[in-house]
């Protein structure tokens, strides 16, 4: 296969060139065990710097402090705690790196995360990011749906339909977290058919469509025929419509995670055959490829790269 037609698989930063340049200016610190040792700066300061620039764009202050924090060293978190106690930013990715360094069945570590996200919370009432970090958390302590809802609405009121708290609440609601198979549909198709014309949330029932196809897959007992039915069903169908005409079609300006639901778009339109569109999803993605959903697949690239060429010449 030619160098240059293999696709680049995006980290967890997907195609966010920023966030990315952060990520690398970061890698010295970690050699120098976060101390940040003849630095003429302080070793949190890329990061600052950051979310800074990122300002009041909740999307993607929220996926930004999602990749960052846990890729900090603790003692660069540490360190800018001390130097800036008050710091809204330093409070929210200590809260963040916390918890998902949290072990959700040791009580003490678990009582901490929480402690950091309620700081966080108060330092910028406005912020949903703490209350997303709680949602993590409660993931991790594998707390049941009727707890994890306040926390989800309190994430939503603050950014109304912001991506990040709808995918992480149907990551708890899948079968495969602490929920059941209706409770993820109907959850998935409710949220939906209320999102607003240009809204990425119109994509949530595709999410749930896969994340059920990976639970199938799974079960011992599920034949690779009946799996792939799950995307020939009349519902499939509708939910990738409703994903083209109120999402892809609809100008809306790219949010943090457009690569993602690029790459799941293009997945379903491969599962259905529909050429003509997968090529439109296709250019726009170019060579930037998710892990998810293509490891649903036996072989991601190879998929990927099959479909790509196939359906854009």
């Amino acid at each position: 296969m030619p160098q240059r037609r293999r696709p680049v698989i995006t980290g967890p930063e997907l195609d966010d060139r920023e966030l990315r340049r952060t990520l690398t200016e970061l890698r010295p610190a970690k050699q120098l065990h976060g101390l940040g040792a003849g630095a003429s700066r302080p070793p949190w300061e890329p990061v600052a710097k950051l979310l800074r620039a990122t300002g009041r764009d909740w999307d993607r202050r929220v996926h930004r402090v999602s990749v960052l924090a846990p890729a900090l060293p603790p003692l660069v978190t540490t360190r800018w705690i001390a130097d800036r106690p008050k710091d809204p930013d330093a409070l929210v990715v200590r809260a963040y790196a916390r918890v998902a360094r949290a072990d959700g069945a040791i009580r003490a570590e678990s009582s901490e995360a929480y402690n950091d996200c309620m700081r966080a919370a108060e330092a910028t009432p406005e912020d949903p990011t703490p209350w997303l970090a709680l949602l993590d958390l409660m993931y991790a302590c594998r707390a049941p749906s009727h707890a994890l809802v306040p926390l989800w609405t309190e994430a939503v009121n603050r950014d109304p339909w912001n991506r990040t708290a709808y995918h992480r609440l149907l990551r708890h609601l899948s079968p495969r977290g602490h929920g059941t198979l209706a409770e993820m549909l109907d959850f998935a198709r409710h949220s939906a058919a209320r999102a607003p014309h240009g809204s990425p949330i119109a994509l949530l029932p595709l999410a749930a469509r896969a994340e059920l196809v990976a639970h199938r897959e799974g079960l011992r007992s599920t034949s690779v025929v009946r799996v792939a039915a799950h995307w020939n069903e009349p519902q499939a169908a509708a939910e990738i419509d409703t994903a083209l005409a109120k999402w892809f079609h609809a100008g809306a300006p790219p949010h943090a995670e457009a690569l993602a639901d690029l790459n799941l778009l293009a997945f379903a339109l491969t599962r259905t055959h529909r050429r003509d569109q997968a090529a439109l999803v296709f250019r726009r993605i170019g060579r930037h490829m998710t892990s998810q959903p293509w490891d649903l697949v036996p072989d991601p690239v190879g998929t990927f790269l099959y479909w790509r060429d196939r359906v854009c010449g």
